[in-house]
């Protein structure tokens, strides 16, 4: 971090629209400017943990910031616990600093944030990467009503060493990529650690993750909460610290990637496993009914036993991504819930699961005895080995999604029951 911050002149911002295809409600519009003269206008939330090389000159680089542009704000800390004395580091620079016990980056930010009074809200690291001259670029856009406003790495400039080659090339383009896709969020760098925000919007979005998830929590509910998203270039500087950082490029990129299929098993569970129960339908009822030849090719059993394996994985897929969705929906880590999605709910019971899942079970054990008992009385004749084999596996197919849809209908009513009660 430089010791003397100039002044800049705002970059043009990189507009971007939700798409209007996000299912979820827009959450509240942010609040016009606040006029309470007692209330700042702006806050800077920093989180802090052992930061003693490079706390004090970003704290007064904000604090310059608010200065140099004449802007009502106030510049407060998270602290995770720092024993290198970070904390009276800070306060000597202009922060307030709040001490948050719970470790993790998300929760020294919503520390931070939670304790701020400003009504728009501007965070940056404490390594000394971000210039926090360029916050005012940020609350430029926030004033022109936008509800979250990404600072872009890329499109700004990386100053050489900033920013490993994993993290350039591998992680953030990939987490990005996913985003895009999967959210389809109008953001082109996800976890750019400088960001503005309105507090009414921050409030509305409900974080809930303490570590670096935290990054994409934020803009993968803003985007499916259809809020107001731009982009503003910025600068990335090579952190001050002699120390390596607290950011781990393989273990917190999995965990960013965890955390985003989580909040989409549509896409790493329903679908698949929706495609994949389809499939095996369509090879193995034709085989069921005997219907076993494709032109020149014979099919048999072996094939229909595959079929069945299809089925059966795909439906785990398909059942496991709905329980996972529920949830996602009940502790608010994923889009709101959709009207096709609450109506499911409302119509489901563990009664009408209990009877879908006994009625293929008694279905397909009755297919069983029917065998045993021709096996066993010889009733009308020795049936072939050939005939034998494909009702014995129609009937140990459907016992087992039987079984599977008992057992989940009980999970799913467990479930439910706190979900309904949050409605």
């Amino acid at each position: 971090m430089p010791s003397s911050t100039p002044q800049i002149e705002a970059k043009p911002a990189l507009e971007v629209a939700t798409p209007a295809s996000a299912h979820a409600v827009r959450a509240p519009a942010a609040a016009p400017r606040d006029t309470d003269p007692g209330r700042p206008e702006l806050s800077i939330a920093i989180p802090c943990l052992n930061e003693a090389e490079t706390i004090a000159a970003c704290v007064a680089s904000a604090v310059r910031c608010l200065r140099e542009n004449h802007i009502e704000g106030e510049v407060v800390v998270g602290d995770n616990g720092s024993t290198d004395g970070s904390q009276e580091l800070a306060r000597r620079a202009g922060a307030r600093v709040v001490p948050v016990p719970r470790r993790g980056y998300g929760s020294a930010l919503m520390g931070a944030i939670e304790a701020s009074r400003g009504t728009y809200v501007v965070m940056g690291d404490s390594d000394g990467s971000h210039d926090f001259a360029e916050a005012v670029t940020l609350l430029h856009k926030l004033r022109e009503g936008y509800d979250l406003v990404m600072g872009n790495r890329f499109r700004g400039g990386i100053m050489p060493g900033a920013m490993s080659w994993k993290n350039r090339w591998v992680g953030n383009p990939v987490l990005t990529g996913i985003g895009r896709l999967v959210y389809r969020a109008p953001v082109a760098d996800f976890h750019c650690g400088l960001r503005g925000f309105t507090r009414s919007a921050y409030d509305a979005l409900r974080l809930r993750t303490t570590g670096m998830e935290f990054a994409s929590e934020m803009v993968i509910k803003a985007t499916v909460a259809r809020l107001r998203i731009a982009e503003v270039p910025i600068t990335m500087h090579k952190d001050g610290r002699s120390r390596p950082p607290h950011l781990r490029p393989w273990r917190d990129g999995w965990r960013h990637l965890r955390f985003m299929l989580l909040l989409s098993p549509r896409w790493t569970l329903v679908y698949p496993g929706l495609g994949l129960t389809l499939l095996g339908l369509a090879i193995g009822l034709p085989l069921a009914m005997g219907l076993d030849r494709v032109g020149n090719v014979q099919l048999g059993p072996h094939t229909l036993a595959g079929a069945g394996f299809m089925i059966l994985v795909g439906y785990t897929a398909l059942t496991v991504g709905i329980a996972a969705r529920v949830y996602a929906m009940q502790e608010e880590l994923g889009p709101p819930s959709s009207p096709f999605v609450r109506r499911l709910t409302d119509l489901f019971s563990l009664e009408r699961g209990l009877l879908a899942g006994g009625a293929l079970v008694i279905s397909g054990l009755a297919i069983l005895a029917y065998l045993v008992a021709r096996w066993l009385f010889e009733w009308w004749g020795a049936m072939p080995l050939e005939r034998t084999i494909r009702p014995m596996l129609v009937g140990g197919t459907m016992v087992a999604l039987g079984v599977q849809t008992v057992l989940m209908s009980f999970f799913y009513s467990m479930l439910a029951v706190p979900l309904r009660h949050a409605r």
